[in-house]
This record gives structure tokens, sequence and C-alpha cells, in this order.
């Protein structure tokens, strides 16, 4: 159960704050919602309380969980993709690990397509999967280890940056 003014994490959305607990008459049943306000795009969402599990609405990692997963971003930029499959399946595939309601899944996406982009030019479509992932990712580490969001995602930006290329 969650309280209000509390931060919560709407899988593929991101991090939230209760806004209040509603309760709406439908098709005559008394029925709670959690409103959920997402801080990155100001969306409010109503959350069924009894479904709140079931949809993935979760707490924030602990800030043990939130550095180790930093920490793995950090040292695994040299980790090997194997992008064989075509783009499209990858999104297909991306698109479905987004909206896991974990954090360590979502980041695998975000790593995985860094370091694809370094070798090649990601597709529209990977680039919004990877801005999602980087947004979903950046703004849970940010907030659990009070870290600038704006300066996780440069770092993360430059320590997956492609080499830059000899000219001769």
């Amino acid at each position: 159960m969650f309280t209000t003014d509390e931060l919560v994490v709407y899988p593929a959305q991101g991090v939230g704050k209760i806004e209040g607990i509603d309760c709406k008459d439908i098709g005559g049943v008394a029925c709670e919602f959690y409103v959920v306000r997402i801080r990155g795009n100001n969306i409010t969402l109503m959350v069924p309380v009894s479904n709140a599990a079931h949809v993935g609405l979760r707490h924030l990692v602990t800030a043990e969980k939130a550095q180790a997963i930093l920490d793995s971003l950090r040292a695994g930029t040299q980790k090997t993709v194997h992008p064989g499959q075509n783009w499209n399946r990858r999104f297909r595939e991306y698109s479905e690990r987004l909206k896991s309601p974990d954090l360590a899944e979502v980041m695998e996406v975000l790593r995985e397509l860094l370091i694809v982009g370094r070798a090649k030019e990601l597709s529209f479509g990977e680039r919004r999967l990877q801005e999602q992932a980087m947004n979903l990712v950046s703004g849970e580490l940010a907030e659990v280890l009070n870290l600038s969001e704006a300066d996780l995602r440069n770092e993360l930006h430059e320590i997956y940056a492609p080499s830059p290329s000899v000219t001769t």
C-alpha cells in the first residue's frame, strides 16, 4: 500500500508522486485509485489500488541497489552486444523490456542501445527507445542517489561515446 506524497515508479513512465487516493464509482462498484503524477512528463495516472502490484507500480529502488546499477553502468561500457537481429525485432524486444518493473532490466536496455549506438547509427525508433530508457534510469537513479539527472545523463553519454575516429 502506498501513501499520499510518496514517490513511486510506474513502468515505462518513470518516477511519480502519489497525489492522492480517490474513490470512484464505476459500474455501481466503488473503486479506489492512486492518483500518480509522473515527474518526467507531468502526466497524471489513475492506478487501481487493487491492481497496483499487477501493473508494476512499485517503490523506488533502495540506495544500495541504485548504486549497484550505476556502478554496473559505469563498469559495463566494454560489454559485447550482439545486435544480430534486424532493428525491427530489436525494437519490439526493447519495447517489451522497457515495460519491466525491474530497473536493472531497463538499465540493460539502455546499456545495449548505448553500445549499439557506438558501432552504427541507431534507427529513429531505437533513438526514441534509448531516450526513454535514459529517462527511466537516470530519473530514478538521480532521485534515489540525490544526483543531478542532467549530470548523470551527460556522464553516461560521455562514457558510452564512440571512440574518436583516427583520420589520416
